[in-house]
């Protein structure tokens, strides 16, 4: 138990991290720290801002209950990540998780202690003087200078690209079929089915590019990226002068040797240009490719969806087009037997002619002229719907 400005800090096994959770109930925020220390933060959004020295608005963005878009916003000490259900702030020396017993979020924390527990191996071996762990760091490629909250940073970079290249897949496979079933055969079920799977790849469209827009805004502003660089601030200031590193690492036992970590694995880039941030441009720009081949998918899904679109709407076309030509060849005939009915009806009526007496041949002749007539009538009508294009050939 710490002062009550924190609220009550549980310290947890970090094989067990999630399982204890689940013990004692939904906490809000879950601690991870370099050197891979665990514990669970039960305190409110003021311990929170004092502790992180950010702004309330800044922690308000992180509100599973506010519907904010994806941000990656830089403060002095902090970096406020807001990335789809990754909620979660980052400082030079640990990152604090908010919902960690949510079935995205977990993943995301057993990432983060695989890697700072092999770190913090690797740094251990390191100072024992085991050149054979360096060895195998190389191997890996995983690199031991890259300050913290890069590593972090990269963590929840990697774990929102993966979960949205998961759901675009996951569409793809539902879409495609969906698509070669309405084209062969237009139904209301079929027209039902993809006009959902429509909005579902509308709405993904959405939060994809709205992470891809998050990840170039940062790219194209160097100041944005320099404010992410939480260790070179960290070693540009005095480690010692003022309280606030008392203040807002929680009076940790090991705060002069983790700033002394950061310094050193800063120091090179304080000594130069202060605002070069080719380490994190080309973090960036990694994720950024994968986040926006993901958004290429998902173009390329709405470009087929359209073409399917335009197809159906060819098929519609013609299958009315049929239904005008049906209609004009009915319209043509019944025109004709109106005729024939017109002379039926004359000499159907009870008026003495004097011609009708003694002549039977007559009404053979009436039948075969009318139906000679509405018959060529009826040719010329439809003669006159080819050549003026109303009928194909």
């Amino acid at each position: 138990m710490v002062g009550p400005e924190f609220g009550q800090v549980v310290p947890v096994e970090p094989s067990n991290a999630v399982g204890g959770l689940k013990k004692k109930g939904a906490r809000s925020w879950i601690l991870m720290d370099a050197t891979g220390g665990e514990s669970v933060l039960d305190v409110d959004k003021y311990a929170i801002m004092h502790r992180v020295q950010i702004h309330a608005r800044d922690l308000r963005i992180l509100d599973p209950l506010l519907s904010y878009p994806s941000t990656i916003l830089g403060r002095e000490r902090a970096i406020v990540l807001n990335l789809e259900h990754i909620k979660a702030i980052i400082t030079a020396e640990e990152v604090l998780l908010r919902d960690p017993l949510d079935e995205n979020v977990v993943p995301i924390v057993e990432d983060l202690r695989r890697r700072l527990k092999s770190l913090n191996s690797i740094r251990e071996d390191n100072g024992d003087g085991n050149n054979t762990t360096v060895h195998h760091d190389v191997e890996t490629g995983e690199e031991d200078d890259s300050p913290f909250e890069f590593r972090a940073l990269e963590v929840a970079l990697e774990a929102i690209c993966s979960f949205l290249a998961a759901r675009t897949i996951e569409l793809e496979s539902a879409v495609y079929p969906a698509l070669d079933m309405l084209t062969s055969k237009i139904s209301s079920r079929n027209l039902d089915r993809v006009r959902k799977l429509k909005s579902q790849m509308t709405r993904l469209t959405a939060r994809v590019q709205k992470v891809r827009d998050e990840l170039e805004q940062l790219l194209d502003d160097d100041d944005d990226m320099a404010d992410l660089y939480l260790s070179r601030k960290l070693a540009g200031a005095s480690p010692v002068s003022g309280s606030g590193a008392a203040s807002w690492f929680l009076a940790s036992p090991t705060i002069g040797s983790k700033i002394s970590r950061a310094s050193r694995a800063s120091i090179a880039t304080v000594r130069g240009d202060e605002n070069d941030v080719e380490e994190l441009e080309m973090l960036l720009e990694a994720y950024f490719m994968q986040i926006d081949g993901t958004f290429n998918k998902l173009t390329t899904l709405r470009e087929y969806i359209d073409n399917t679109e335009d197809y159906i709407n060819i098929q519609l076309d013609n299958h009315r087009n049929q239904l005008i030509q049906l209609e004009l060849f009915l319209s043509s005939g019944t025109v004709c037997l109106s005729i024939y009915s017109l002379v039926a009806g004359i000499f159907g009526m009870n008026i003495p002619y004097t011609w009708n007496e003694d002549h039977g041949f007559m009404f053979k002749w009436v039948v075969l002229v009318s139906g000679a007539f509405c018959a060529a009538v009826f040719v010329l009508i439809i003669a006159y719907a080819r050549a003026k294009g109303l009928v194909g050939s």
